[in-house]
């Protein structure tokens, strides 16, 4: 028997969204989501706060014997554009992979989900499916930083890659020849995504070594990676400064292209910024410690 779920998409306003959304629990919605109704981008939201965008859709899902009509009713008093629709059951995880494929990164490094065979298998080849933590390589901030590790790992380095998320660009110095990488997150759910991606990596468990920020020891390395954002990265310039050695090099990302003199400006007083590059709206700078 195929299952089928009835759907609504409700476009309104941010002032309405959380009347709305107590609408739809009430009915019983077995899922709601929010989407951008308008491409208004939010990047880098104040600390302890959830903006929404001013325009957006919400997408509830209910089961197939919901009547709408009470739902309908309610919603008349607010502004809003109502769609109905029907879902039927597919195979969701096949849906879910199908748009993603290898990536290719400078000249001999690529990102591979596990369901795919590698265009390359000479290349270096890193495994590395969407999950929870942030980082498959399809992000511009990701992709820079991988172009610059591909580019500066010449083998043997202690790496630090502060903000780790899925484990990424930790996995990718220490399959292009890094000795050995400290991974560190505020999340531990990203930490236990780094450690589970380098399992699918065969990464040897002595040359990654996973930390909570203020667990990390009073290390030196070689090269410092941090792809956040662009408040983080100003805050955290004393640190960084403290864990590289001499000369050590260092590539920052998650920096939006306004954001950028900001935050070259900040670093301009402890390090040499010898590298600016740019994918889309997205910055990444690079250089070494003085």
């Amino acid at each position: 028997m195929t299952i089928k779920w009835k759907q609504l998409k409700i476009q309104t306003s941010a002032k309405d969204a959380d009347m709305i959304t107590e609408i739809l629990e009430e009915a019983n919605a077995l899922a709601i989501s929010f989407t951008d109704s308008e491409n208004q981008p939010i990047f880098e939201p104040d600390l302890d706060t959830t903006p929404l965008w001013n325009k957006l859709t919400i997408t509830a899902l209910f089961d197939y014997e919901t009547n709408f009509t009470s739902i309908k009713k309610q919603l008349t008093s607010f502004n809003c554009e109502i769609n109905q629709e029907i879902i039927q059951d597919k195979n969701w995880q096949k849906e879910a992979t199908k748009d993603f494929k290898p990536i290719k990164f400078a000249e001999n490094l690529w990102v591979c989900p596990t369901w795919c065979e590698s265009p390359n298998k000479n290349a270096v080849n890193i495994r590395l499916d969407p999950g929870i933590a942030f980082g498959t390589g399809t992000h511009p901030t990701t992709h820079l930083c991988l172009e610059w590790l591909a580019a500066n790992i010449k083998g043997g380095e202690t790496v630090i890659d502060y903000g780790c998320g899925s484990g990424i660009l930790a996995i990718a110095a220490l399959k292009l020849g890094a000795k050995e990488v400290y991974a560190v997150d505020i999340d531990q759910q990203a930490l236990d995504a780094t450690d589970n991606n380098a399992k699918k990596n065969n990464i040897d468990d002595a040359q990654l070594k996973l930390f909570l920020p203020e667990q990390l020891p009073a290390i030196k390395a070689d090269i410092l990676v941090a792809n956040i954002l662009a408040n983080p990265l100003i805050e955290l310039s004393k640190t960084f400064y403290s864990l590289l050695k001499p000369n050590g090099k260092f590539v920052l990302s998650g920096i939006l292209q306004e954001q950028q003199q900001k935050v070259a400006s900040h670093y301009q007083q402890d390090f040499t910024i010898q590298q600016i590059n740019q994918r889309e709206e997205w910055i990444s700078i690079a250089g070494t410690k003085n």
